[in-house]
């Protein structure tokens, strides 16, 4: 019996001593193994790791990209204006013993990532007018300055042991006493850009009405050229059918009976049939003529 319970004392103590000797790394986490509080390794790789039992100790920290929404702040701008600048930052541990060592713990990281990003910004937009970041409307350009904040954080980290992805402005905004000022120099220089716009089209309306009437008056001289013209020709070729109708005597006797005939036919419309005639006009001699001759 007494056999039995030191075996199972044992087995007991070796249960105790295999399990305090083994740890667990998931793919997210680092393991840094503490010997009477120095780290003697790191393991970043997943799985199951051996330690000393009893004398080890294990403190894991985040592998992922984390973000952190830093307070919003003011920064004073190239002209001596005040902005509020609320941003966010994508950062890592790089090295966890440098990391442990030089701030401890994530919260404390922050901190620091806070005071660092905050110096970075005020150096920053301190280069930058408020109007012209106000007016800022090129993506390139915005980027550009995301990227230089973002390389001189990460470069200031290092001794930290932590890498800056990103840093990302959400948006600038005005103190409460800026707000009424910018907002009326942003509707005069609307004002102004829209003032312009207009004598622009009406410069441009102007032209095009000059111009279309100066084509209208070439059309209607040119038509004008025209009439006069053909009212030419027609007066010649009526001044020619003059002439061939008068060419002789035939001709002008004849003629002028015809003329006399459609003047005749003309008076006799309506109910009165009657014509007086003077027996000595033309057509009066000539009827007479056909008269006495039948």
């Amino acid at each position: 019996m007494k056999k039995w319970i030191i075996l199972g004392i044992v087995v007991i103590l070796l249960t105790i001593v295999g399990s305090s000797s083994m740890y667990e790394v998931r793919e997210d986490q680092y393991a840094c193994v503490f010997r009477f509080s120095e780290i003697v390794d790191t393991q970043e790789t997943a799985g199951l790791h051996f330690k000393i039992p009893f004398v080890d100790s294990v403190k894991y920290f985040p592998k992922a990209t984390m973000l952190y929404d830093i307070p919003p702040s003011e920064v004073l701008t190239l002209d001596k204006q005040n902005m509020t600048v609320d941003c966010y930052i994508l950062w890592s541990i790089s090295d966890p013993q440098q990391f442990y060592r030089a701030v401890g713990n994530t919260n404390e990281a922050e901190e620091r990532l806070n005071a660092i990003t905050y110096s970075v910004l005020k150096r920053s937009m301190g280069t930058l007018a408020q109007a012209d970041i106000i007016n800022m409307e090129d993506g390139g350009e915005r980027n550009e300055i995301y990227e230089g904040i973002a390389t001189s954080v990460d470069s200031q980290t290092k001794v930290y042991g932590i890498h800056v992805e990103d840093v990302k402005i959400k948006q600038f905004d005005l103190p409460e006493s800026n707000l009424n000022a910018v907002y009326e120099r942003m509707i005069s220089e609307r004002n102004q850009m829209a003032a312009g716009y207009t004598a622009d089209g009406s410069k441009k309306a102007t032209l095009k009405r000059n111009e279309v009437d100066q084509t209208v008056n070439i059309m209607i001289s040119n038509a004008e050229a025209e009439a006069a013209k053909l009212v030419a020709e027609g007066e010649a070729e009526y001044m020619k059918l003059l002439a061939d109708a008068y060419g002789t005597q035939e001709k002008k006797d004849f003629y002028e009976f015809m003329l006399a005939l459609d003047a005749l036919e003309q008076s006799l419309t309506g109910q009165e049939k009657t014509v007086i005639l003077d027996a000595d006009s033309e057509l009066g001699k000539i009827l007479m003529g056909a008269a006495n001759a039948g």
